[in-house]
């Protein structure tokens, strides 16, 4: 019975974290030949406090690329914003 755990940052709606469940049940299917209701995911969403790399939390990677793209969020070159 595969569980598959995933951390992501907080954030995301409730069809994009159905999209991600299915995405991943559906290649563990594929992958390794499992019945599809045996396998298990779990979704932890991590608050930007919670979640740091390098030495620095991801809110505060957040709050800086927000002060140096004009504040809306948008990186500005056509690129969605990641976190």
């Amino acid at each position: 019975m595969p569980l598959i755990q995933v951390s992501i940052a907080a954030g995301r709606d409730e069809d994009q974290l159905r999209s991600l469940v299915t995405e991943l049940t559906d290649a563990t299917v594929r992958a390794i030949g499992s019945r599809r209701d045996a396998v298990m995911v779990i979704v932890t969403q991590v608050e930007g406090t919670h979640w740091a790399t390098g030495g620095t939390t991801l809110a505060d990677k957040k709050a800086t690329r927000e002060a140096t793209d004009g504040g809306d969020g948008d990186p500005g070159d056509g690129r969605p914003l990641v976190l």
